[in-house]
């Protein structure tokens, strides 16, 4: 916040004048003033929070001044409440505050008890308790209250900076009085703190952590004896809370509940705002929601920063060193965040990328998952990015973690796609197996169950191309939403590689393929390949006028290629696809003067020469 506008209101005959004369003149004024000052604005000084600009502005209590007292009201940032005697304290909670409830005027109001030379109101303790902290009680909008004089130039710079933390640094979001206790919002924005300065998470922050969080939001050390003091604080309430390993969770929301209790809150704000907190302690917008945009025919991906960044956080929450992460070890990771994104548990996570045998994500694909979630949603994973604790060391901020690729314009000419990450729609009849494929990708047992896709369904996997270089490929299958998905050009455009599957012993099966290229001709515009799945079946003639290999023959295209998922050499295929992601050009019609493959090519080419050769050797026994 750039200005604060403070709105001075009050009985006639309380001081109101006077304390603003006595601010701005640093004395006492003896002669007479005028019954409203005009505004007085401040420039930000040394010691002033947040370095504001302070607008102040004097009212009238007169009736006929009622309307502009409402409107000043309502532009204010906060409210001096003043009086100064007993007439005008019983006007504070019968008149003042519910007059400012009845406008809807929801800031926090400073009280603050004028003209204290007058020794007939009492000590200032007394005057507090038994004036101030009743009214404070009844009315929680009041945020503090001082005691003042005008006249001997009592605490008046103070009380101005009361209302100027009052709006910085407000105490109604963080502390509920009357309960004695942190409210839930700051409790759980605390939390989060704790979590991310947690470093090695183990649910202490030891000495290390807590000189690392001093430096952080406060940019000064902590001495020996001050961290043995903070320790000692906490012990006196919570004992068990801290000890050598350090302080844990309730000692750090004991120490900051300390803070608020003490009129310290400006210190707990330092740290939220340390780490992008709102004052409606919500994580700033910008901070979730950086600026990235991702031009056409481009995609985003994980920079080696990014990668590094989930690699040491999957390292870090894998407690057990099993190589997954089981639910406890998942919900402890997420713990900082609201919890998994929304289109993980669209796409069933964790069932769309690869596990170990007891079910859990594996590092494979959990980098899997987060380089499918960057290529489809990048500004999901600038979130949990910040959600999360990256820091950037370039100072560039989550986006630092991630990288555009170059745009891909002209698919079929020849060249390398300057992307890591691609998606690949399988399309084809139902029942021709592409859920199938899709498991045996994630390296799924076969199962003979048949259950038909009704929402899309993803699966993503790293793939190591030839040479070693390793990428990463999502396999879509679209269910019923596929006629929508084939129909929306930029999910064409998202695309990199169709899959076009029949199921080899079905004689109907290729025949949908065909239909489907008639009915949607903007797939020709993409690189696609051909799958006759279900090859360790009997295969069938198809019911078309063409074969499938006249078909592709005709389009200058190789034939298909004939798999099972039942095949260890099914990775063959996956390898292929992600190859003709790479080099597009590879996958559209041959130009006249290239070769085409007109073989029918089965990826068990090794299974298959087995069986050839022990045929051989039985003939030439038989005849010997």
């Amino acid at each position: 916040m750039a200005t604060v506008r403070i709105c001075v209101c009050g009985d006639e005959g309380v001081g109101k004048s006077s304390i603003i004369t006595s601010l701005v003149k640093d004395v006492f004024v003896t002669t007479k003033i005028q019954p409203v000052l005009p505004q007085v604005t401040l420039p930000p000084t040394l010691g002033t929070p947040d370095n504001v600009t302070t607008i102040i502005v004097d009212t009238s209590a007169l009736p006929h001044e009622r309307h502009t007292l409402r409107k000043e009201l309502r532009k204010s940032n906060v409210i001096l409440l003043v009086y100064s005697d007993h007439y005008s304290y019983e006007r504070v909670a019968l008149f003042w505050m519910p007059y400012f409830r009845s406008l809807g005027v929801n800031v926090p109001v400073v009280l603050c008890a004028n003209k204290s030379e007058l020794q007939s109101n009492g000590t200032t303790s007394q005057v507090v308790s038994d004036e101030m902290l009743p009214v404070m009680n009844e009315f929680k909008e009041i945020d503090s209250c001082i005691r003042t004089s005008a006249k001997e130039h009592h605490n008046i710079n103070e009380v101005f900076f009361l209302c100027q933390k009052a709006v910085t640094h407000p105490i109604a979001p963080l502390y509920d009085s009357k309960e004695a206790a942190l409210k839930p919002a700051a409790v759980s924005a605390l939390q989060r703190v704790f979590h991310l300065c947690d470093k090695d998470k183990d649910g202490y922050l030891n000495d290390e952590e807590l000189l690392a969080f001093q430096l952080k939001c406060f940019e000064k050390p902590l001495g020996e004896d001050d961290l043995s003091n903070i320790k000692r604080s906490i012990q006196r309430m919570a004992p068990e809370s801290a000890n050598d390993r350090g302080i844990d969770e309730r000692g750090f929301l004991l120490l900051n509940k300390i803070f608020a209790e003490k009129g310290r809150h400006e210190t707990i704000w330092i740290i939220l705002r340390k780490f992008h907190y709102t004052d409606s302690l919500s994580l700033k917008d910008t901070f979730l929601h950086p600026k990235f945009d991702v031009p056409q025919y481009s995609s985003a991906e994980l920079s080696p920063t990014g990668y590094r960044f989930f690699v040491d956080l999957f390292l870090l929450f894998d407690k057990d060193n099993d190589g997954g992460l089981n639910d406890s070890e998942l919900a402890a990771l997420f713990a900082p965040t609201p919890g998994v994104p929304p289109s993980w548990i669209d796409s069933a996570f964790p069932s769309c990328t690869v596990r170990n045998e007891a079910g859990y994500i594996t590092l494979q694909g959990w980098l899997a998952q987060w380089s499918m979630t960057t290529f489809e949603e990048p500004k999901t994973t600038l979130e949990y990015l910040a959600y999360l604790g990256f820091e950037s060391s370039d100072r560039g901020g989550t986006t630092a973690a991630l990288k555009v690729t170059k745009a891909r314009k002209r698919r079929n000419k020849p060249g390398r796609v300057e992307r890591n990450v691609f998606l690949c729609y399988v399309l084809g009849a139902s029942g021709s197996g592409k859920s199938a494929l899709l498991s045996a990708f994630l390296n799924r047992p076969f199962s003979h169950t048949y259950h038909p896709t009704i929402k899309p369904r993803s699966a993503v996997n790293s793939v190591e191309l030839k040479g070693g270089k390793q990428c990463y490929l999502i396999l879509e299958e679209l269910g019923e939403l596929e006629p929508a998905i084939l129909e929306n050009q930029v999910k064409l455009d998202a695309c990199d590689l169709l899959c076009y599957t029949y199921d080899s012993s079905e004689p109907d099966s290729f025949a949908h393929i065909v239909e489907l290229r008639k009915k949607y001709p903007k797939l020709d515009g993409l690189p696609a390949v051909y799958t006759a799945l279900k090859a360790d079946q009997d295969k069938t003639m198809q019911r078309c006028e063409q074969q499938p290999d006249e078909y592709t023959s005709a389009l200058n295209m190789a034939a298909p290629l004939h798999v099972s998922a039942t095949w260890s050499s099914i990775s063959e295929l996956f390898v292929h696809l992600a190859e003709s992601a790479t080099y597009p050009s590879t996958a559209f019609p041959k130009q006249d003067d290239e070769p085409v493959d007109r073989t029918n090519l089965y990826l068990a080419l090794g299974a298959i020469l087995s069986t050839t050769a022990a045929i051989m050797i039985w003939k030439k026994s038989t005849s010997s």
